[in-house]
C-alpha cells in the first residue's frame, strides 16, 4: 500500500542510475514545474538503486534515497511506480515482475527484455492489473509507439520500416561521406561514444532487430519469435558500395522492415533488418548521422514519418518522463490498461510465421570480386540467366591482370530472394571468385 505525500505527488523509484537515469533525474528536477501543471500534481523521485554509489552524475540528489539496493526500493511503500534503466535480460527481468507483482506499474527503456520476455511481462501486468511503459524501447524521444498505440488506432497499418539504431546510421553517414573503410569510421564512431566497445548489438543489427519486433508486434497485432527475424549487419559494406549506389541513385541504409501478409488461410509477417538501397528521394534517405526515423503507412493516413533523436541522455529521457506521467495519472484515476500496451487487445493477438526470406521478390545490388579476363561477364550472365535473373545494369570498377581481382556489380531485374541466392552459392564456389558475393537488396518506394 502506498504512502501519500502530502501534496499528492507520486513517488517513483529509478532502479539505474547510468546515463539514461541521469537524464530521468534530471529532467524531473529541472521541469518539475511544468510536469506538475500537466498533471496536476508534482512526481516525486523518491529513491534510486545502483550498483555505483560513489560516482558524482552531477544531478541534485536532496531528498532522494540512493544506495544499491533495488530489492528494498521495489518494496518501498513510497515508491508507486518503478523505473527499471538497467539493461539486459536477467536482473531488469527479475526487477521488473516483482515489482509487477507487488501492484507497481513499471516504466522501462529496455527493448531487448520486451523482445525476448514481452508476453510473460505483460501477461503479468494484466493479471496484476498494472501498467508497463516503454516508450524510450524505440527511437529514444520520438514517440513514435505512442502514435503507433493511439494516434493511428484507426488505421490497418500497412507497413512499417525505420532507421532504428544510431551507431549504424553514423557508420554509413560517415562512410559514404568520407570513403573510409568501415574500421575506421567505426573506431572513430567508438572515440565519439556513438558506439560501444563491443558494438555487436549495434552493427550487427540485434538492436533494431529488437526494436522492429515491438514495432511489428504494435503494427500488426502479431506474436512471433524475435529470434526468426533474418538479420543482417553493415559489416561487409565497402566504400565502393557506396560510390556505386550515389551512382545508381540511392542511398545505403541499415533499416528495419514490416510488412503484413494477410492474403490465404494462414496470417503471416515480413520482418527483416538489413543494409538496404532506397532511392535518394524517399523520405527515410535523408537522415543522417546518428538520427533515428520510422516511417508508417496506414490504409487510410498514408505514410507517416516520425523523426528525431533516436538515442542520449535527454532525449531518451524525455520518452521515460512522458510515460511515467501516463502511468502516474491512470494511478491518480485508479485505473490501468487504458490502452493496451501493444496496441491490440490480449485476445486480438494472432500467431503469425514470418515469411520466409526466400520467398521475397525484389531488386538486387551485387558486388562479385572475380579476375579482369575476357569472358567474365558473359559467364556471370549465364549462370543468372539459368535462374531466371534479369540483369538491369552492370558495373565494373577498377581494371586488373588475370591474376587480380576486380569488381563486378550487378543490379538484377525483381527475381526471388531463394533463386538469387542460390546461383551465388554457385557462383561464389568458381575458383576464380576470389571473396563471397556481396548482396544488398534493394527497396522500392511503395
Amino acid at each position: 500500500m502506498s504512502t501519500r505525500s502530502g501534496d499528492g505527488a507520486v513517488g517513483v523509484g529509478l532502479i539505474g542510475f547510468g546515463t539514461i537515469g541521469t537524464g530521468v533525474a534530471r529532467v524531473l528536477r529541472q521541469n518539475r514545474d511544468v510536469i506538475a501543471e500537466r498533471l496536476g500534481f508534482p512526481l516525486r523521485l523518491a529513491r534510486i538503486a545502483d550498483l555505483d554509489t560513489e560516482t558524482d552524475r552531477g544531478v541534485d540528489l536532496d531528498g532522494i534515497a540512493f544506495d544499491a539496493d533495488a530489492q528494498a526500493l521495489i518494496e518501498d511503500p513510497e515508491v508507486e511506480i518503478v523505473i527499471e534503466l538497467i539493461g539486459g535480460y536477467g536482473a531488469a527481468k527479475t526487477f521488473t515482475l516483482e515489482a509487477i507483482q507487488l501492484g507497481k506499474s513499471v516504466v522501462t527503456a529496455n527493448k531487448a527484455l520486451l523482445a525476448v520476455h514481452g508476453k510473460e511481462i505483460f501477461e503479468a501486468a494484466a493479471k496484476a492489473g498494472v501498467d508497463v511503459a516503454f516508450e524510450a524501447s524505440v527511437g529514444g524521444g520520438i514517440p513514435v509507439l505512442r502514435a503507433l498505440r493511439e494516434g493511428l488506432s484507426a488505421n490497418r497499418i500497412l507497413s512499417v520500416q525505420g532507421i532504428l539504431n544510431g551507431t549504424t546510421n553514423y557508420v554509413l553517414t560517415e562512410m559514404e561521406t568520407t570513403g573510409e573503410d568501415f574500421d575506421v569510421v567505426l573506431k572513430r564512431a567508438q572515440d565519439l561514444g556513438y558506439a560501444e566497445a563491443d558494438p555487436a548489438f549495434d552493427v550487427d543489427g540485434i538492436d533494431a532487430a529488437h526494436k522492429l519486433s515491438l514495432l511489428a508486434a504494435m503494427a500488426f497485432g502479431a506474436e512471433f519469435d524475435f529470434e526468426d527475424i533474418p538479420t543482417e549487419g553493415i559489416r561487409g559494406l565497402l566504400p565502393i558500395d557506396f560510390e556505386l549506389a550515389d551512382e545508381l541513385g540511392y542511398r545505403i541504409k541499415m533499416l528495419g522492415i514490416a510488412k503484413d501478409h494477410n492474403e490465404g488461410d494462414e496470417p503471416r509477417l515480413e520482418a527483416r533488418v538489413h543494409p538496404t538501397m532506397i532511392p535518394k528521394q524517399s523520405l527515410l534517405a535523408s537522415v543522417d548521422g546518428s538520427m533515428n526515423a520510422v516511417m508508417i503507412k496506414g490504409d487510410a493516413v498514408g505514410p507517416t514519418l516520425y523523426y528525431g533523436a533516436g538515442a542520449g541522455e535527454l532525449p531518451t529521457a524525455s520518452a521515460v518522463v512522458s510515460d511515467l506521467m501516463e502511468l502516474a495519472r491512470e494511478l491518480r484515476r485508479g485505473a490501468s490498461g487504458r490502452v493496451p500496451p501493444l496496441s491490440y487487445t490480449r485476445t486480438a493477438f494472432k500467431r503469425k510465421q514470418l515469411v520466409p526470406q526466400c520467398e521475397r521478390r525484389g531488386r538486387f545490388y551485387l558486388r562479385f570480386s572475380v579476375p579482369d579476363e575476357p569472358g567474365v561477364l558473359s559467364i556471370l550472365s549465364s549462370a543468372l540467366g539459368d535462374k531466371e535473373i534479369g540483369i538491369e545494369s552492370v558495373l565494373q570498377k577498377g581494371r586488373g591482370i588475370a591474376t587480380e581481382s576486380v569488381s563486378v556489380i550487378v543490379v538484377t531485374h525483381p527475381a526471388p530472394e531463394g533463386a538469387v541466392r542460390d546461383v551465388l552459392r554457385e557462383i561464389d564456389a568458381w575458383p576464380s571468385v576470389s571473396a563471397a558475393t556481396h548482396l544488398i537488396r534493394i527497396e522500392e518506394e511503395e
